[in-house]
């Protein structure tokens, strides 16, 4: 996540810099690093902005798990964490997903494929 991103995630959430602070534990100070590109976003702060970015919607209904989107074989399922726990909808929160054929081993590797994944791209 980049700072351009961090802050449209902000605005989207309708947080001043001071709320998003503390809504993510984190100082004033910190924010301010990441929006003028004096700090990378961490991964477990990008994690929670998209994961409050998700639930800001509305209704969820239309979204379609990552499986059904994606059309997983079965046995690709069978051995995926977001089928295991059922969550195909949040399946870019869960590391170790089996995203284009291979368990991704970190979040930074993960959120590559995830960024051109319609499963998080029609969540934003």
């Amino acid at each position: 996540m980049d700072s351009a991103e961090f802050i449209q995630a902000r605005t989207t959430l309708g947080k001043t810099q001071k709320q998003i602070a503390e809504l993510l534990g984190l100082s004033i100070k910190a924010i301010h690093s990441y929006e003028q590109e004096w700090r990378t976003i961490p991964s477990h702060v990008e994690r929670q902005i998209f994961f409050l970015l998700s639930r800001t919607r509305s209704s969820d209904k239309k979204l379609k798990p990552c499986w059904t989107v994606k059309k997983c074989p079965k046995k690709r399922r069978d051995q995926c964490p977001a089928w295991e726990f059922q969550a195909g909808k949040m399946c870019w929160f869960i590391n170790g997903t089996i995203c284009g054929c291979n368990a991704m081993k970190n979040w930074e590797e993960k959120m590559e494929i995830c960024r051109r994944c319609e499963v998080l791209v029609d969540l934003l």
